[in-house]
């Protein structure tokens, strides 16, 4: 996550990941810092259920979950970032896919208690049918969590980019400007049930933490969802 002032054109979101992969554990984001405070409360207790973590980029979640007692099935389209996943995650329940999220998912019905989709939306275009994957694919008794970028974030210019270690350089990866109400038709339209909607600002114990986020105190930064059929 960064202002959009890199020079020269998006790059492909796949490239961008793969690319993004070889350092993005240690690449200090600020969105990232603020939905790691917020988003396990949301998903609870997970002990012994079956989640599937759709986006999962380098584990960050999976890991945690199977840590936490969960069986675990990763999907991500860049093989960057699963391989990344895939090796800090050698001796843990989690299946791994890969997989173009902007396809039909290759996972049953129903199968998953907990359905995770973390900082992902403004990668997606087509809102509508990829909730209808998650809600096929997620129990009836179970729900949807969903973190992203705030909507909010793009008044100031900010889509997902990084700046390569190599040559310096700012690289902007290719991104959907979503509105709340693009989201919230989508989640109607495929059948679902808003359970919780927060939205978290910056504020000074996250820019402590990370210098980039001071620009971003009393600024709306994340949104979580909770959905349920």
């Amino acid at each position: 996550m960064s202002e959009t002032n890199a020079s020269g054109p998006a790059v492909p979101t796949r490239a961008g990941y793969d690319r993004w992969s070889e350092f993005y554990d240690v690449d200090e984001n600020p969105l990232v810092l603020l939905e790691n405070l917020h988003f396990p409360k949301l998903l609870g207790n997970v002990n012994g259920l079956n989640v599937a973590d759709i986006g999962c980029g380098t584990g960050r979640h999976a890991l945690r979950l199977a840590e936490d007692g969960a069986r675990v099935t990763a999907v991500d389209f860049s093989s960057g970032m699963l391989q990344r996943a895939k090796t800090k995650a050698e001796g843990k329940p989690i299946s791994f896919v890969e997989h173009d999220l902007s396809k039909p998912l290759p996972l049953p019905d129903a199968m998953f208690d907990r359905v995770i989709c973390c900082l992902v939306l403004d990668h997606i275009a087509g809102l509508g049918s990829f909730f209808r994957e998650l809600r096929r694919i997620c129990k009836p008794d179970g729900f949807i969590a969903i973190s992203g970028m705030h909507p909010a974030m793009s008044l100031k210019g900010v889509q997902a980019r990084f700046t390569d270690p190599a040559s310096g350089s700012k690289v902007l990866l290719a991104s959907e400007e979503h509105r709340f109400s693009d989201y919230v038709n989508a989640v109607v339209e495929a059948g679902l049930r808003i359970e919780h909607l927060s939205e978290h600002c910056g504020d000074a114990a996250l820019s402590k933490r990370c210098e980039r986020a001071q620009k971003y105190e009393g600024w709306p930064m994340l949104m979580l969802l909770k959905l349920t059929k």
